[in-house]
């Protein structure tokens, strides 16, 4: 079962012992994991009934223990466990036993962008039904995702509006639910969304904010991306879908490098990687300026200012500034 339907199933109420959550659609995975989360935690005291782990330096034999601890006055624990894919492959290992006998009094899930396939764990994992692939939704999936949330609202939306919300804003799904929730307001409940509403309610300049922020760290222009932030955030943008939509367009500038390393011209590399034909010149320049090492770094920089803005009380600005910083830093010009 992929994502959509792990999402379905929870927010009907029907829950599993456990979930393997594999892939980098972050707004989807949150969603799961929120449903998940208070179905099982609905009707019990908060904050009795729930372990969150990181995953580097996490034994398995702690996480089953923590699974296996009876709920205080509740029918369930909820044990959630980030970026499992740094835990060590042994530990990973160690909870195939439990894979095989979980406990029906807790509900663990484990998150990570990226685990091997071929491992024991991930095989268990398969055996048993409970790895969930979420990958990055595809410009085309974005268009069916935008038709299904509309219908969620209770609005029609035509084919060319979806498409021009797409367009607008891209595959990020956290900025087409934002741009949906004001779409909705915008034309009243029950009532159709079609392409004039789009192009009056969704702001366009947004994608080109976000590219100049990238371009800046790229360039390592401290004061340019500071200054693209400032707007963005000026603009009432949320300090996290600013961060998913540096993310995605670096994700599509390391596509970009990877395809044009092994011999593609920027057209059909800029195809590949999911970016406009019209910027396949400018992402191209880009990912010859980002180097290997630049990305990689970049990456955990987004990391950990994702769990620094969910986990933080320092103003989610200022976590988002110094990390831009940060990026500009540790980037090769």
């Amino acid at each position: 079962m992929d994502i959509h339907g792990i999402i379905r199933e929870a927010r009907g109420g029907t829950l599993r012992p456990v979930y393997v959550l594999v892939g980098e659609e972050r707004f989807l995975i949150d969603r799961a994991v929120g449903f998940i989360r208070r179905r099982v935690l609905e009707g019990g005291i908060e904050g009795f009934n729930e372990d969150v782990f990181q995953g580097k330096g996490l034994a398995g034999k702690s996480l089953a223990g923590a699974a296996r601890t009876m709920p205080m006055m509740a029918d369930r624990r909820f044990v959630l466990v980030r970026a499992a894919d740094d835990m060590a492959t042994a530990e990973l290992e160690a909870l195939v036993d439990y894979l095989e006998s979980p406990a029906e009094s807790a509900c663990v899930v484990l998150l990570a962008d990226k685990l091997d396939g071929r491992s024991k764990f991930a095989k268990a994992a398969k055996k048993h039904d409970v790895w969930i692939d979420a990958a990055p939704l595809k410009p085309a999936q974005a268009r069916s995702f935008v038709m299904a949330e509309a219908k969620e609202r209770g609005h029609a939306i035509a084919g060319d509006a979806a498409d021009a919300l797409v367009d607008a804003v891209g595959a990020d799904l956290a900025a087409i639910d934002d741009a949906l929730e004001r779409l909705s307001l915008f034309v009243g409940e029950g009532k159709p969304i079609d392409a004039n509403a789009v192009d009056a309610c969704v702001m366009r300049v947004r994608t080109e904010s976000i590219w100049a922020l990238v371009d800046a760290v790229s360039q390592r222009n401290a004061r340019v991306a500071i200054h693209a932030t400032g707007s963005l955030l000026a603009d009432r943008e949320p300090p996290l879908r600013i961060l998913a939509m540096v993310a995605r367009q670096l994700r599509m500038v390391a596509k970009m490098r990877e395809a044009l390393q092994q011999g593609m011209n920027p057209n059909d590399a800029a195809r590949q990687a999911g970016v406009p034909p019209f910027k396949a010149r400018e992402f191209a320049d880009s990912a010859k300026r980002f180097k290997w090492g630049d990305l990689e770094r970049a990456f955990e920089v987004l990391a950990q200012t994702d769990q620094a803005l969910k986990g933080s009380k320092r103003p989610g600005g200022v976590v988002l500034e110094a990390a831009m910083l940060e990026l500009c830093s540790a980037t090769a010009s």
